[in-house]
């Protein structure tokens, strides 16, 4: 199958690989140049997308990131970037269409568990407008579309984290962090294209919600390093689960806290 990638960062570098090596043709949109071997790359701008000139696509990804978090970069970057796209690939045969959003559509602020059954509910303008370009495409492409929503990415570093430990005397709440390392992201991606039924939308995370500031602690009892405080029990941010991620069968490789 002919597979374009419309935003070329690490997550879909990654994708692009695995998929090139199960011997599809790969093809990427970006901004600037890109040199992997295994892919044809071009560089054009999303707004003015023109796939007229190559090879028919069976599969599109759609991996857009502002390089701001303002309101006006969500805007331009996920939502006004939506009927260019769709409106490129109409000529093309898109069996799908793989678009990653973010579990900021979920709105919760108060430790509560979200899995793929939660009505997904912003509160903030940055997440109405991430759910508003998840609509768009469901809207323009229904059956063909997937969303795919991720939680916190990570590659593995602790060099942060442990930059956070050495610094860190207090915490104010009970704040719940979720993450999914960027390896296990790509492969599920990939995943979903053998998936002959899949959902409307996925969460993506390794379902081992922590609280910052017991990793936090972990850290500064294996470094030796004083020992933070905890100032309330109260919580903040969300549990979050895959539901729909473990059902189809799918294994992490990196599940570790």
């Amino acid at each position: 199958m002919h597979i374009l990638f419309i935003g070329y960062g690490k997550t879909s570098q990654r994708a692009a690989k695995l998929l090139f090596e199960q011997g599809h043709q790969i093809t990427t949109i970006s901004q600037s140049l890109k040199t992997d071997v295994y892919a044809n790359h071009l560089i054009q701008d999303v707004q003015r997308l023109d796939l007229s000139d190559i090879a028919p696509v069976d599969i599109a990804y759609v991996l857009l990131s502002p390089n701001v978090s303002t309101i006006e970069a969500y805007q331009q970057t996920y939502v006004d970037s939506v009927k260019p796209i769709v409106q490129a690939l109409k000529d093309h045969p898109i069996q799908r269409l793989i678009v990653v959003s973010s579990t900021r559509v979920y709105g919760e602020n108060a430790g509560e568990y979200v899995d793929d059954d939660t009505v997904p509910n912003p509160s903030d303008v940055q997440g109405n407008l991430l759910l508003g370009m998840e609509q768009l495409y469901q809207q323009y492409l229904d059956q063909a579309c997937v969303i795919v929503r991720p939680t916190g990415i990570y590659s593995g570093s602790s060099a942060r984290m442990q930059k956070l430990a050495a610094h860190t005397t207090s915490y104010p709440t009970i704040q719940w962090s979720n993450r999914i390392h960027i390896d296990d992201l790509a492969r599920f991606l990939v995943h979903l294209l053998h998936v002959e039924h899949p959902e409307k939308s996925y969460i993506c995370t390794n379902n081992q919600p922590q609280s910052l500031h017991e990793r936090i602690l972990k850290i500064q009892r294996s470094l030796n390093l004083a020992e933070l405080v905890l100032e309330s029990e109260r919580e903040t941010g969300k549990r979050i689960y895959a539901t729909r991620m473990k059902a189809i069968g799918f294994r992490l490789i990196h599940d570790e806290l």
